[in-house]
């Protein structure tokens, strides 16, 4: 029986990776400041199509229930937290909050991204200000750092600063023109030049302004280097991206460039916005993040601002894969194997108070044989073996299955100091 096309069943070995990613989150969220929260996963069409209008059907699973209303499973965790933020009239602010989970999207099946992935998001909510954009982008950083993350690179932009210089080019205040060439700009990192330009001569754009537009979105570097190969003088953005990077030098966060060809979400994004990626790999965007003010204000609050960031954990462990890092998998850290059949309950007894000492133990449950048990035992760290001979002496067998040494010690010795035999 087949998966609908899109979705895969997660075995024990990739959730366990997904698992690991899922903590070293949660302790950057502690370190941070950040309260832990699960919006529902069922969401109604209008509130998300409150955050990317009617043409997001295209991309949610979304139905009829039971009462005959559309609902729509969770496309991100933005629009379920800001929902949930603007409801409350009491948080308060500035509420800065957390989500991992699965989210559903019914787009094309990529490298790293299927139909159900798992999702981290961080947002803060409260008065518009610089230093809630620096946070979530040191944040990001430091969440990297500590997954042992390298070549990370966060590219930032701004939109305010983009759509100026793109009226200023084209010549018009015009929001269908200023869409457009967003969705050039964005069409930069998967399609070549000459395949944009050709699309967009037969929209009617003219040849030299899409040149000039498009060489504009290739500008990268630091602000430094930024202002010295294009005049940014005029464009009142321009100090608030050299603001956002002094406050993050001053967080000692240093893995970041800016790079106008980010634009993210079209219709959606309200300021800052970013990406980070490996620049070691081509598995495309880890996360990507901004300002997102229009959001709360489509749910009714003018007065709350909002910034976040997310990211596939799928991703980061491809990441984490081409890089050689170690992640645990499913595997136990102990077997615990019984030589024959009268060693069975004292091998039960053992591995029952080593699992409650919170070391993870397996033992055979179906009666194989010593050699199977051997041969299941591999994949573990140590095994303890119970032989009749040793263990008339209160002894048992610890066998390193890394290099197959093998020492013998009293079970009263085995259960004091499991820890620092096991643990290390």
């Amino acid at each position: 029986m087949n998966l609908p096309r899109g979705m895969k069943d997660f075995e024990s070995n990739e959730q366990a990776k997904i698992e690991f990613v899922r903590q070293k989150f949660l302790e950057t969220c502690k370190s941070f400041g950040f309260s832990f929260m699960s919006p529902s996963p069922i969401e109604l069409v209008s509130v998300i199509e409150a955050k990317s209008g009617p043409a997001i059907r295209d991309e949610i699973y979304f139905f009829k229930d039971k009462g005959d209303r559309e609902v729509a499973l969770r496309f991100d965790f933005t629009v379920g937290l800001t929902r949930y933020v603007v409801s409350q009239k009491s948080l308060k602010l500035p509420a800065k909050i957390a989500s991992f989970g699965g989210v559903w999207r019914y787009d094309e099946p990529q490298k790293g991204r299927y139909r159900y992935f798992h999702q981290w998001d961080i947002e803060v909510y409260g008065k518009p200000s610089l230093e809630s954009d620096a946070e979530i982008i040191e944040f990001t950083s430091k969440f990297f750092s500590k997954l042992n993350l390298k070549n990370i690179v966060i590219n930032i932009s701004h939109r305010k600063l983009v759509e100026a210089v793109v009226k200023k080019i084209f010549e018009s205040d015009e929001a269908r023109v200023v869409g457009d060439i967003f969705r050039a700009i964005d069409k930069t990192q998967k399609k070549r030049k000459d395949e944009i330009l050709t699309e967009y001569d037969q929209k009617g754009y003219p040849k030299e302004k899409l040149e000039r537009i498009l060489e504009f979105s290739k500008i990268k570097g630091s602000p430094e280097e930024v202002e010295k190969e294009f005049d940014i003088s005029g464009l009142d953005a321009w100090k608030e991206l050299k603001d956002l990077f002094a406050s993050l030098k001053n967080r000692q966060v240093n893995n970041v460039i800016v790079n106008f060809g980010i634009v993210r979400g079209l219709d959606y994004y309200s300021g800052v916005v970013f990406e980070a990626f490996d620049s070691a790999s081509d598995v495309g965007a880890l996360v990507g993040g901004g300002r997102y003010d229009n959001l709360p204000k489509a749910f009714g609050r003018d007065d709350l601002g909002a910034t976040g960031v997310a990211g596939g954990a799928e991703r980061i462990v491809l990441s984490l894969e081409s890089q050689g890092l170690q992640m645990p998998d499913a595997a136990p850290t102990v077997s615990v194997l019984f030589v024959n059949d009268e060693m069975l309950a004292p091998a039960v007894g053992i591995t029952s108070k080593l699992r409650q000492m919170g070391i993870a133990t397996e033992m055979d449950i179906v009666g194989r044989p010593f050699k199977k048990q051997i041969e299941a035992a591999s994949n573990s760290r140590f095994a303890v073996i119970v032989a009749p001979k040793e263990y008339s002496s209160n002894n048992v067998i610890i066998k390193n299955m890394g290099d197959g040494s093998e020492t013998i010690v009293s079970v009263d010795s085995l259960l004091s100091q499991a820890e620092s035999l096991f643990i290390r």
